[in-house]
């Protein structure tokens, strides 16, 4: 039976395609134990050599070579023998010793191929490796007595000697016989990402303008959002985000049609925000809850606080009514809190909200909190606005409207962004690293090493970066730095 590659063919080394072993190399280059082998006086001959194929494997490549196992079972030894990097051996063997475990990981699944039932997801025990239910040991003819598995060390000294006796010793005529029927061609089914893996309930966006700062939440809610299922659906959902708009202005036409937005439907929910009259249609609205709900209105005490103490930590004020809205059956506010404070010379606002529509809620809500700020701010002696921070406890994106919101984040442009905590000057002082920590024009720390790693613990001990192309940045000028270093060269900071 002729040896013939369903994946990877290009990548590996086939010997004499009828043969009966193949070689695993793992991360070592197959090119380097092919040598060994040769060296070892190993018959590589490719009408007579007993090895069909040498190939690496990482670990991501087990299940394309798990297929190409079962489509060509005259396979029936393996020998591994290269460096392993990634425990990819120690998951090979567990595959045909260990037992294979279901797996409920919401963030993987695999996409059903046409015409099967339903693709699930195992675990190799004793490892972290998941794979497909497609191709499972006992699929192999004449398991689990082949494929033989027989491990060599690359390293030890004696390589060429335990290889050399393995093959003198060893007769492979009396292999389990197979044919062309045997060959089983078993679907690779697509990996389906469903959400990449976070801390659902770390995750922060900072940007100057609302529209940025609606299109950052988007991409973050589109890449980490967890699916959970809610009465009314499922939903693409992250907990506690944090969002700091640091100027919260209107912003032009030419801004906001591009990325689908009606700058109508924004400036009206901008000046209707505050009124505190209750249609005979409505449950509630937020307007009414600030201004008289609760046989107060709000803007006006906040303000007056503010104005009598610009320093005032109570300006403080709840829409939610536990005696109404946790019994209620029809709705209830999901803007839930607002709090002001006058913050290095400007009125900022933070924003609590219960639950948020990420996709048509959200911009919409920022626009009345921006009319809310500026109201207070004006009756408190004409504060100048600063920044607004929303947190959303339960923010989501319906699943059925996420082609509109990619279409949306697809706009998204990288930008340069300063880290507001400083940057670094990074120079050679002698035999070391001299690296010093500065804001503006001074230095706030210095930090010395030898080595890039010994200052990279050092900086990150002290949490001096927070913006993660900037320490990107600085890892690249350190390993530099590193180098000239050692190679008695100039250096000199990109």
């Amino acid at each position: 039976m002729k040896f013939i590659p369903l994946y990877f063919g290009d990548r590996l080394h086939i010997i004499n395609p009828h043969g009966v072993i193949g070689v695993v190399t793992l991360w070592s280059k197959p090119e380097y134990v092919i040598q060994r082998f040769r060296e070892a006086g190993v018959d590589l001959n490719p009408d007579t050599s007993p090895i069909a194929v040498f190939g690496t494997l990482y670990g991501n490549g087990l299940r394309e070579m798990l297929r190409n196992l079962l489509y060509n079972p005259q396979i029936q030894i393996l020998l591994i023998c290269g460096q392993d990097r990634s425990n990819s051996a120690y998951e090979l063997r567990k595959f045909f010793e260990a037992e294979l475990k279901p797996v409920n990981n919401p963030m993987v699944q695999y996409k059903n191929p046409a015409g099967l039932p339903k693709v699930s997801t195992l675990r190799i025990a004793d490892t972290e490796r998941l794979i497909d239910d497609l191709a499972r040991p006992e699929a192999f003819p004449y398991y689990p007595d082949f494929p033989r598995l027989v491990s060599f060390d690359l390293a030890r000294e004696d390589f060429s000697k335990d290889i050399r006796e393995f093959f003198s010793s060893s007769d492979f005529s009396g292999l389990a016989p197979v044919q062309e029927i045997d060959r089983k061609i078993v679907p690779l089914p697509e990996l389906e990402i469903r959400y990449f893996p976070s801390n659902p309930r770390s995750h922060q966006v900072v940007a100057e303008r609302p529209r940025d700062a609606w299109l950052e939440l988007l991409f973050c809610l589109s890449r980490f959002g967890r699916r959970v299922t809610l009465a009314k659906g499922e939903r693409l959902e992250l907990q506690n985000l944090k969002v700091v708009v640091e100027k919260p202005q209107l912003e032009p036409e030419s801004c906001l049609r591009p990325f689908n937005l009606n700058p109508d439907k924004l400036r009206n929910y901008y000046r209707d925000f505050l009124k505190g009259e209750l249609r005979p249609d409505e449950s509630y609205n937020y307007g009414h809850r600030l201004r008289t709900y609760f046989g107060m209105d709000a803007v006006e005490v906040l303000a007056a606080r503010l104005k009598a103490d610009p320093e005032d930590r109570k300006a403080y004020f709840t829409l939610w009514d536990n005696r109404r809205d946790l019994l209620a059956e029809d709705s209830r506010p999901c803007f839930v809190s607002v709090f002001f404070r006058k913050f290095e010379d400007k009125l900022t606002l933070t924003a609590t909200f219960r639950t948020h529509n990420a996709l048509d809620a959200w911009l919409v809500n920022l626009y009345g909190l921006m009319a809310l700020q500026r109201e207070v701010a004006e009756r408190a002696g004409r504060l100048p606005p600063g920044s607004i921070t929303v947190f959303s406890h339960s923010i989501s994106i319906d699943p059925k409207e996420l082609d509109r919101a990619l279409a949306v984040v697809g706009k998204r442009r990288w930008k340069m962004r300063l880290d507001p905590q400083g940057y670094f000057r990074v120079t050679l002082d002698g035999k070391e690293i001299l690296v010093e920590h500065r804001f503006e024009d001074v230095t706030l720390k210095e930090y010395r090493g030898r080595t890039a790693i010994v200052l990279q613990h050092q900086i990150a001990r002290d949490l001096a970066v927070s913006d993660i192309n900037h320490a990107m940045y600085l890892g690249r000028q350190l390993a530099r730095a590193e180098l000239a270093l050692k190679e008695g060269r100039e250096f000199i900071q990109d």
